[in-house]
């Protein structure tokens, strides 16, 4: 595309004068997103009001097998865009390109699309139309060998488009109907219970932070000696851990089993939980 048909779009969508687009098409070596960007921290576009709204609705759109599977986020700011015709066919049309793209969101921008034009261009006429901030989220990608991936779709919107989606992936070179049944078990587990990882080793070590901190201050206003409160300090953490460490979760389906036992119980040798990915929209 030309710099005179960028410039053509940039107006489009900003409602900004020609000087100004075309200045900023310079400015951005003709990366629509940056000068839309730019037009908005300078002031000029007509947009940059509607670009500094939050868009916290849209839809998580997943693309994929048990081989490779992608997810990725779209956001829109109201539920109605969300389920607009042309507002979907873009979700589901980019997430295929997103699934081709491994989740490179650069790469993805540039991709070219039915119409023939980039992503990033087709983006821009659609927030041009839609009157409403449009931007992608995040995403990712499971495609790693010797892994089977298990998805869930949670508020389906219309076909792989959801509100929320889980990716659970099992590592193991059996292929059986049980691992299949506990592969979409474990994704629904995962959607209502949401971990904070896989094991609490993996926990990020602020929000572990954070919660002994509110532990602390909580018993320090019980009156109880120090070696007590340090006991029910260490009793609430280790709980806090296990409660949103995937594997020592209480199996959702079975509340006095947890996770980890459940795996065992399927007695598949080579059978471990790979990883996850949760993605809710407006998270």
């Amino acid at each position: 595309m030309s710099d005179i048909e960028k410039v053509k779009q940039l107006r489009e969508a900003t409602g900004a004068g020609f000087k100004d687009c075309n200045l900023a098409v310079k400015e951005s070596g003709g990366d629509l997103d940056k000068a839309v960007e730019i037009l908005r921290v300078k002031g000029i576009s007509k947009a940059s009001k509607k670009m500094s709204r939050d868009a916290k609705e849209g839809v998580i759109a997943t693309t994929g097998d048990e081989n490779k599977i992608s997810v990725l986020e779209l956001n829109c700011e109201t539920d109605f865009v969300a389920k607009n015709d042309d507002f979907v066919s873009f979700a589901k049309e980019l997430s295929d390109l997103n699934n081709q793209n491994d989740s490179d969101l650069d790469k993805l921008k540039k991709s070219n699309m039915s119409n023939g034009k980039s992503v990033e261009e087709n983006l821009i006429s659609l927030i041009s139309k839609m009157g409403e901030k449009i931007t992608l989220g995040k995403a990712k990608t499971f495609n790693q060998s010797g892994t089977k991936n298990f998805n869930y779709l949670h508020t389906v919107v219309k076909d792989n488009l959801s509100k929320l989606s889980v990716i659970a992936s099992l590592k193991t070179s059996k292929d059986s109907e049980d691992i299949k049944i506990f592969g979409k078990q474990l994704s629904m587990h995962i959607a209502a219970s949401n971990p904070w990882a896989l094991s609490s080793d993996l926990i990020d070590k602020d929000v572990l932070q954070k919660e002994q901190d509110l532990v602390t201050e909580e018993l320090k206003n019980s009156g109880k000696p120090d070696e007590i409160a340090k006991k029910i300090s260490l009793g609430k953490m280790n709980k806090f851990k296990d409660d949103n460490a995937l594997l020592t979760q209480a199996w959702v389906m079975e509340p006095k089993k947890k996770v980890q036992d459940i795996v065992k119980e399927l007695n598949i040798s080579d059978l471990k939980i790979n990883d996850f990915y949760r993605i809710k929209i407006g998270e």
